[in-house]
């Protein structure tokens, strides 16, 4: 029986997330969300419950409002690297959803890698 995209993404999603569960060893995790016109990113801590730092496209100040390519990803993910630093973190674990790790979601993690981040 045929999958549906939408079918195929999230059994992508729980079975990475699956992974990351099993590594992450108290460790916040990086989460990218990606739509048709936007990319957002978080620091989220699970032991808590709580977002530590975040970045989207639809923020003003980073001068990329509404768009989705690579470069818009590449300062998403310094900005997420700097903000993550003054909150305190530096270690955190990549969580690409069911987004495969190609064109922005790597750009991302890339920017990320260069602005300090660790994972």
């Amino acid at each position: 029986m045929a999958l549906t995209k939408r079918e195929l993404f999230l059994k992508r999603r729980l079975r990475n997330r699956n992974k990351l569960h099993a590594m992450s060893s108290g460790r916040p995790r990086l989460s990218v969300h990606r739509s048709n016109k936007n990319i957002s990113v978080q620091v989220i801590d699970d032991l808590q419950g709580v977002t530590l730092a975040a970045a989207s496209t639809l923020e003003k100040d980073l001068g990329v409002v509404g768009k989705n390519n690579v470069e818009a990803a590449a300062k998403i993910g310094a900005a997420i690297a700097e903000r993550a630093k003054k909150a305190g973190v530096e270690d955190v674990v990549f969580d690409r959803g069911g987004f495969l790790f190609h064109g922005k979601v790597k750009a991302l993690a890339d920017a990320a890698r260069e602005g300090g981040l660790k994972f």
